[in-house]
């Protein structure tokens, strides 16, 4: 088995959030799974080779180990980084949308560009196409 990290997020809307990160930075869902009342208790969205986890808030045991950025006045204690090749194209379409951009478009002293922007939540997600791996 190869082993992987994948970044898990709660909110407070997860349906909200899963159209959110499709619609605005690319994502797509591998797996959602629906309360009896339609809200998603767990999703898996899938991003080129790479995934995230997320869910809605609930009265459980992880969740009591969770805080929404929401809850710390927009303050985040990590961010997913999402490498793209487009990143001016991502981050253009990002303001066309009007998304919260929290840091503008740049180039990085250490190559490629990048921006950060917030999703509906606070959560923070940086865009980049500074590829660590390479």
């Amino acid at each position: 088995m190869e082993n992987r990290i994948i970044p898990t997020l709660r909110y407070s809307d997860p349906n909200k959030a899963v159209a959110w990160l499709c619609e605005h930075l690319g994502f797509s869902i591998h797996v959602a799974h629906p309360s009896d009342g339609a809200r998603i208790i767990h999703a898996q969205l899938v991003h080129g080779n790479d995934m995230i986890m997320l869910g809605g808030t609930r009265d459980d045991e992880f969740s009591r180990n969770m805080i929404l950025a929401s809850e710390m006045d927009g303050k985040n204690t990590q961010s997913p980084y999402i490498i793209v090749e487009d990143v001016r194209s991502m981050y253009e379409d990002c303001l066309a949308k009007g998304v919260d951009i929290a840091l503008e478009f740049k180039a990085e002293e250490y190559g490629g560009e990048s921006f950060s922007c917030r999703d509906p939540e606070g959560n923070l997600w940086n865009i980049g196409s500074y590829n660590p791996w390479a």
